[in-house]
């Protein structure tokens, strides 16, 4: 307390004398408008020339949907936000181009000229704009278990992102998913914390750089769900679903040894923000947990970035009005408020609050400077609109990024069944494939694509399986509409696309549709390859004993083609299991190292083929 005293006192100096010798030209050049000053001195100077409105704006998100340019420059606010699935239309680079920069240019004309920053969901590749790179979903990338691929990764995702002007991304999903049945199983990288110890840190310094640049090239990444979402129980959500809004009941040791080290490598890798998390710990809302927030994230790991809520997150917080809930969330520790369609609510509220002496301006003035303290570091006021030199490179879908997209699916496919080594499949085969997944673009990307909840059919650029193979077997095997005269089938099944709770699911089963499929491919006697197509683990213990070869392919995303390379052994299976794959539902929640750990396939396992039959 004594030293950050002392700062300001120094700050105050400085800025005192950066005045001082100002009035002796023509025109005073602000201390926090000097690109070499050190970026402390440029927030404190800006800090202390902000009035209570223009603070409290910055602390507002807003969804584009509900804010117009003018109404950022009108409220000072600080951030906007496209939700999933909302894009400017028509959903091409060149329009979020042009709408962000209307709204940055609504912000840079205020007082102050404070720029914003612009949020997205962009957890798998850029995802809402449509033609992007869609790589798997992190459940994929936690069997691939590669953390310079995370890296490439990282560096693409922001790369296509920072293209449309969008600032900062709200991924990783950090995640430790302890329940299949959770509809957000497939964000998380697997069931225990040395996947998220092995990935998060690459996957961030992929997204900001390698230096935490989080400009140019790069955006702002966040680590979210802050705390505990992975292991809420089951039935304590709205209505028995929505687990992700339920109680977190462990001990704080073992919510400290699960759920906390995704962090503790996040605020390492120097992560420009941390979303708070819908869930309760033993019975509090996360958004009113100061000790989690303030005493632990802030004080203990020394994590100095914003702290932003989830989706009218305060909502959450058991209170009897929305003044109380903005009190409680603000007092907690959270710095950034994402008030989407409340965000004028939100600014009265919390201004009342501060007049009322509710909350202090010395916590105002915290989360402020945190706030600007991202937006110097990710350059935002020396380059505040959209670099086009980006868009001209034709970066967003571009080749180079669907190889690296095709490389993460080869590597996140699970073998878990070879009988009689039917993999690899001869390039000269003739094959029958059918199922709901086979030839679904939609569906292979899952949740978080284009739309919120995803969708089948067409819904963006890429390659289905279906397409994968044909094109894997061109001019020597043949695909057959006849399944009588195929050599092998390939029947592809699986999920169809969930976001969130909508997603949250107590039976996991197979789509009666596929099951009608796999009883024709039984009694014609053909041997098949099933792949699995989902977020997460299914239930298929009473079929396995008919199916010759087993692959779980996730949600694979864009580029297909990658589980046709390893199909016919042009690459061998090196996915892993990132969760365990239980036998029955009675089973649930299943983790590795439970006291009764019988399970289909155990955490870790995948097998590998023999390519040299």
């Amino acid at each position: 307390m004594i030293k950050r005293k002392w700062l300001l006192v120094f700050c105050l100096f400085v800025v005192l004398m950066s005045q001082g010798l100002a009035q002796s030209g023509s025109e005073e050049v602000p201390l926090y408008k000097e690109a070499k000053a050190p970026i402390d001195l440029r927030v404190e100077d800006l800090l202390s020339r902000m009035t209570l409105d223009e603070k409290i704006g910055q602390m507002t998100q807003a969804e584009r949907g509900s804010i117009q340019p003018k109404e950022v420059a009108t409220f000072f606010i600080g951030s906007v936000l496209s939700g999933g699935g909302s894009s400017p239309q028509p959903n091409t680079p060149q329009s979020w181009a042009k709408m962000y920069d209307n709204y940055q240019q609504a912000a840079l004309n205020t007082r102050l000229g404070i720029p914003i920053i612009y949020g997205t969901d962009a957890v798998h590749g850029h995802n809402n704009l449509k033609g992007a790179t869609i790589f798997p979903h992190n459940i994929g990338l936690g069997a691939a278990r590669d953390p310079e691929l995370l890296r490439r990764i990282g560096e693409i995702t922001a790369l296509e992102t920072a293209a449309t002007g969008v600032d900062w991304t709200f991924s990783p999903c950090v995640a430790v998913a302890r329940d299949e049945r959770w509809g957000r199983t497939y964000e998380s990288f697997g069931e225990t914390p040395e996947l998220q110890r092995l990935l998060v840190g690459p996957y961030i310094k992929g997204l900001q750089g390698p230096n935490g640049e989080m400009k140019g090239r790069y955006v702002v990444a966040t680590a979210k769900h802050y705390l505990g979402d992975g292991g809420t129980n089951w039935g304590t959500g709205d209505g028995g679903f929505w687990i992700d809004r339920g109680d977190v009941t462990v001990s704080e040791e073992e919510l400290r040894a699960i759920h906390l080290p995704g962090y503790v490598e996040a605020v390492k890798a120097g992560v420009g923000s941390v979303m708070v998390s819908f869930n309760s710990y033993q019975g509090l809302k996360m958004h009113e947990h100061k000790y989690l927030i303030t005493d632990v994230l802030k004080k203990e790991l020394g994590f100095n970035g914003i702290v932003v809520t989830d989706w009218e997150g305060i909502k959450e917080i058991d209170a009897p009005d929305y003044y109380s809930k903005v009190v409680r969330a603000v007092n907690a520790g959270i710095d950034m408020f994402m008030e989407p369609n409340k965000w004028r609510s939100f600014i009265l509220t919390l201004k009342e609050a501060v007049l009322n002496g509710d909350v202090s301006e010395e916590r105002i003035n915290d989360a402020v400077r945190r706030i600007l303290r991202i937006k110097f570091q990710a350059g935002l006021f020396e380059a505040p609109y959209t670099d086009r030199a980006l868009l001209a490179e034709g970066v967003i879908g571009c080749a180079a990024h669907r190889m690296v997209a095709r490389e993460a699916v080869r590597k996140s496919l699970v073998l878990l069944k070879n009988e009689d080594n039917l993999l690899p499949l001869a390039k000269t085969a003739r094959i029958y494939i059918d199922g709901s997944n086979a030839d679904d673009i939609g569906n292979q990307c899952g949740g978080w694509t284009i739309t919120w909840q995803g969708a089948s059919g067409r819904i963006t650029n890429g390659t289905t399986i279906r397409a994968g193979i044909e094109s894997a077997i061109k001019g020597q095997g043949r695909i057959v509409s006849d399944l009588n005269a195929a050599e092998v089938a390939v029947v592809v099944v699986g999920e169809k696309p969930y976001a969130e709770g909508v997603g949250d699911n107590n039976k996991l089963t197979l789509a009666w549709q596929d099951l009608q499929v796999l009883e024709k491919v039984k009694a014609a006697g053909k041997p098949v390859v099933v792949i699995i197509v989902s977020g997460r683990p299914l239930m298929i213990t009473e079929y396995l004993k008919d199916w010759d070869a087993v692959v779980a392919a996730w949600l694979p995303g864009t580029e297909g083609q990658g589980i046709a390379d390893v199909l016919f052994g042009d690459y061998n299976f090196s996915g892993k299991l990132p969760v365990t794959w239980p036998k029955s539902l009675d089973q649930l929640p299943i983790n590795y190292g439970d006291e009764d750990y019988d399970p289909l396939f155990a955490y870790g396992y995948g097998l590998t083929m023999d390519l040299e039959k």
